[in-house]
């Protein structure tokens, strides 16, 4: 067994760790990762808004509260809609300027130029006028990988102009803004005429301007995302690189985003039109369901460490329980430690794959409600999943059941840890009481 996982840990450190440790410092991974970051306020303060537009309470409800507040929420309904029009509705704009800003600081180009140039390019694209009206429909969920893609090519434009010195310069008694609003000139043309003729030809091609070109090309990967053995894949591929040292959460979500959007969009879509809600994976789900206390499902590990016998990792748990609540792990990880502890290896690898198929198939077969909100990770996990679900009950029993699951396959791993490290406290006070034995004799 030890030769096994000796082979297994050279494997990834020779092998795994190098590609993720390439992949996660890739800087189009990156820049796509903070670009959803720093979309993530207004997505999230967007999404709670639905909350109030769509109370959780039966429209056949006789409760008096219930009532007032589904009328106000019918009498209102444009009015209430603006926000999360706003927010949630124009995502694209935020994650566009924030790929562009954080790709600009790979190339040492000036972030706030460079966002700008990078909505300048998608509107481009994806904001057809009609009658003097800017078409909204791809600035949702739909626009997300046409906001990727011009994003990154116009930072890309603007910073190979740059190298190659195919700016306009002015001298250096001219004011820093001044200076740079007149470097970007020629960029912002280039942009105008590539991308504008190349919309104008594909639409004449095809009958579809390029967000929509897109979404058709993307669209299997969208639905393959939105499965069961995606779902493992990920969580897989996450754990592995964590088990290593490696924040593969950061990997993995950097990857996901773009379909966990475009899934969220659409359920969101469903549920303000009345209609069933599609979509099982989006990230409330990897959230709440297999990244309860952290990655690797450890808030459970964290409550049973507080009752070991083992002094270290009673230690741990009170420490680590609090963070763990809100999804905040590493100290449990660090600490036990998990990270590269052959004993955990598998229920660290097993337990969230197990979470996710359980939670899966309850989705599946109706009998807990799907995400249509988004909310931030660090939400304690029953909450979460509640909040996610528009305050649906069903989720909070999941959460417990993918929690005593967990704790229930953790326990026979860790009573194994806390062997060793008693016997390995014992034969300390032993060497301890025959030092002091050897001291007081001499």
């Amino acid at each position: 067994m030890s030769t096994l996982y000796d082979k297994m840990v050279n494997v990834i450190e020779q092998k795994v760790t190098p590609i993720a440790g390439k992949i996660g410092q890739q800087k189009y991974i990156t820049s796509i990762r903070d670009g959803f970051i720093a979309a993530l306020p207004f997505m999230i303060v967007g999404s709670f808004m639905l909350v109030f537009i769509f109370p959780p309470f039966s429209p056949d409800s006789s409760w008096g509260f219930a009532q007032a507040w589904l009328t106000f929420s019918d009498t209102y309904r444009d009015q209430l809609m603006l926000p999360f029009n706003l927010s949630m509705g124009i995502m694209t704009i935020f994650i566009s300027v924030g790929i562009g800003s954080s790709l600009a600081r790979h190339h040492g180009l000036d972030p706030v130029t460079t966002g700008l140039l990078a909505l300048m390019a998608f509107l481009l694209v994806a904001a057809p006028l009609q009658d003097g009206t800017m078409s909204m429909q791809y600035f949702s969920g739909q626009g997300i990988f046409t906001a990727i893609i011009t994003a990154i090519y116009a930072t890309e434009v603007y910073a190979l102009l740059k190298r190659n010195n195919i700016t306009i310069k002015l001298p250096p008694e001219v004011p820093t803004g001044v200076a740079r609003s007149f470097e970007i000139l020629i960029p912002v043309l280039a942009i105008i005429l590539t991308l504008h003729p190349l919309n104008i030809l594909i639409e004449s091609q095809t009958g579809m301007i390029i967000p929509e070109a897109i979404m058709s090309l993307v669209q299997p990967l969208v639905s393959a995302s939105d499965s069961l053995p995606a779902i493992l894949i990920a969580v897989l591929i996450c754990q592995i690189l964590w088990f290593a040292g490696i924040h593969g959460a950061l990997i993995v979500t950097g990857i996901m985003n773009p379909f966990w959007m475009a899934n969220l969009s659409v359920n969101q879509a469903a549920m303000t039109a009345g209609e069933v809600i599609p979509h099982i994976f989006v990230q409330g789900f990897w959230d709440h369901y297999l990244l309860i206390g952290g990655v690797g499902s450890t808030l459970p590990l964290a409550f049973l460490l507080m009752r070991s016998k083992a002094v270290h990792l009673k230690t741990i748990g009170k420490m680590g329980s609090v963070p763990a609540v809100f999804n905040i792990n590493e100290p449990i990880l660090f600490g036990a430690p998990i990270i590269m502890n052959p004993v955990f290896f598998l229920p660290f690898i097993l337990i969230p794959m197990i979470n996710a198929t359980l939670a899966w198939f309850a989705l599946d077969m109706g009998l807990v409600e799907r995400v249509v909100s988004l909310t931030p990770w660090t939400t304690p996990a029953p909450i979460g999943a509640s909040w996610a679900a528009n305050w649906s009950f069903s989720p909070v029993i999941m959460c417990f059941i993918c929690m005593a699951m967990s704790a229930i396959m953790y326990l026979p791993f860790l009573r194994a840890y806390e062997k060793t490290l008693l016997d390995q406290e014992a034969q300390d006070n032993d060497e301890q009481k025959a030092s002091a034995a050897t001291t007081a004799t001499a």
